[in-house]
């Protein structure tokens, strides 16, 4: 079996335009993102997983810069891409790591990967920890069966279709260390004020050559709770997108009779 690291990112950005390159201490946050994944110790290779678009050419530079693997593939279907990337890679299991997501732990990379192998799961989360700081774990079965139900070709926001009851093996991965157990905490960039958060963190806790942990990051917050105002809308106005995100399109062969799903 091989695991891979998916880093999905795109330069599409309307809330906080080009905020993968944006720079933090020198670097830009993406690459910030790469060193940590680094740590980690049971995937098998990390793939910078992005799309045709021209505009996305330089995050290619960067991945090759890096050393890491790259795949070039759909701009909207992100579902699609990660098929096409893992049949390219013979990658078996994903883990997703979303591109402004720059404090993802490494070791819940690796607890994930451990969960499939106990438990063969279709698609892994981890909503105890902080927006931001969590991995998503794909089976790649499982995305192709999505591709397959699926009726819309833009899939930027997919998690519903595997939440789906009775079609797939759904694990929640237990965050063991209670200071990280803060999923209201948000360490993402995605709007101006979460980037204006992370780099307060960086200017606190970064040392050149040094990867800050997730426990530090949340050891600072704990002890300045002032550092949390700065995004709070920001959280706020994610927490809405979420309520109104878009359900699930699926083909109309996929439902029986009786209006239920089936494959």
């Amino acid at each position: 079996m091989k695991t891979a690291i998916f880093i999905s990112v795109r330069m599409k950005s309307t809330r906080l335009p080009r905020k993968a390159l944006l720079e933090i201490k020198g670097k830009p946050a993406v690459e910030h993102l790469i060193d940590r994944l680094k740590l980690a110790k049971l995937p098998n290779s990390i793939v910078l997983c992005t799309s045709i678009n021209p505009q996305d050419e330089v995050l290619v530079d960067l991945a090759k810069k890096n050393g890491i693997e790259y795949f070039q593939g759909s701009e909207n279907d992100v579902l699609y891409r990660y098929v096409k990337a893992a049949e390219k890679f013979g990658v078996d299991f994903i883990i997703v790591a979303l591109g402004d997501a720059i404090f993802i732990d490494p070791d819940y990379v690796d607890k994930t990967i451990e969960l499939f192998k106990k438990t063969d799961a279709d698609f892994i989360k981890i909503p105890e920890l902080p927006v931001g700081a969590f991995t998503y774990g794909l089976k790649v079965e499982a995305v192709k069966k999505v591709c397959e139900m699926k009726d819309e070709s833009d899939t930027e926001v997919w998690g519903g279709y595997f939440m789906e009851p009775g079609i797939f093996n759904v694990q929640d991965l237990k965050v063991e260390d209670e200071e990280l157990r803060h999923p209201e905490v948000r360490l993402v960039i995605d709007y101006p004020e979460d980037f204006e958060l992370i780099k307060k963190i960086y200017d606190r806790l970064y040392r050149e050559g040094k990867i800050i942990s997730l426990k530090e990051v949340m050891k600072l917050l704990k002890d300045h709770p002032e550092l949390l105002e700065i995004n709070r809308k920001a959280q706020e106005m994610y927490e809405e997108n979420i309520e109104k995100a878009p359900k699930p399109k699926f083909k109309e062969n996929f439902r029986n009779k009786n209006n239920k799903k089936t494959i």
